[in-house]
């Protein structure tokens, strides 16, 4: 059974980020909400919800928010790190799936949510986004990941120093998918529920897809490089 600590990157999730700590808080004791300069009280609604919480003195990005939180971890005791969204897209009650598929398959290192096989309410353009970006990644793992866009995720500890990587935006979530495929881990999927409400998006479609291209060159220019082919 995983013994698990929860990390949820937070900014400007006032309205949503108190029922999502409570809602983690029933499944997992340590739950660590790392507000990434959050102009409004999302740092005061995680602390009165139960959390652990830790500031950034300015928004850095959901990368740099998900690496405060592990590396702070790193030194308790948890022998996985789950971690979910603090904007309410995320169910705390499918946090069982996760311990479920944990306890059949220890071999995998890493969990990935999957909110592809209920799509009818995920907007079309992220859904076509989303099952493109899913394609190349899979690819460049060589694993089947249907759902690499989806944050709500558990890792195993020995994953640690790949979740430490350079990358602090919203492309991190890429980014160590390639990485602990590339250092021989395997990756797995949860069904998790699709959750869209009236949550604003902190993601950019221009701009990050285009560091999405940049990253999955550099990948494999690097795979290239070692091997003599591309990924």
């Amino acid at each position: 059974m995983p013994s698990p600590a929860a990390v949820i990157p937070a900014y400007c999730e006032e309205p949503y980020i108190a029922a999502v700590v409570s809602g983690v808080r029933k499944y997992v004791g340590q739950v660590l909400v790392i507000d990434d300069g959050s102009p409004d009280a999302t740092a005061k609604k995680a602390r009165e919800a139960g959390a652990e919480v830790i500031s950034h003195a300015r928004n850095q990005g959901k990368g740099a928010a998900l690496k405060t939180g592990l590396r702070i971890l790193e030194s308790r005791q948890a022998n996985y790190f789950l971690v979910l969204d603090g904007d309410g897209q995320h169910d705390p009650d499918d946090i069982p799936n996760f311990f479920a598929a944990v306890a059949a398959n220890p071999s995998v290192a890493v969990f990935c949510g999957n909110r592809m096989g209920n799509i009818d309410t995920m907007p079309r353009l992220r859904r076509w986004t989303n099952q493109y970006m899913s394609n190349r990644v899979s690819r460049a793992c060589r694993q089947m990941i249907p759902d690499t866009q989806c944050g709500f995720r558990m890792y195993r500890r020995d994953t640690l120093p790949h979740l430490l990587c350079e990358t602090n935006k919203f492309d991190y979530e890429t980014e160590v998918l390639l990485l602990i495929a590339r250092h021989g881990f395997k990756i797995d999927s949860v069904t998790v529920k699709t959750i869209y409400g009236d949550e604003t998006s902190q993601i950019h479609p221009l701009r990050d897809a285009i560091r999405f291209f940049r990253l999955m060159d550099r990948y494999r220019s690097t795979s290239a490089g070692k091997n003599g082919a591309s990924m």
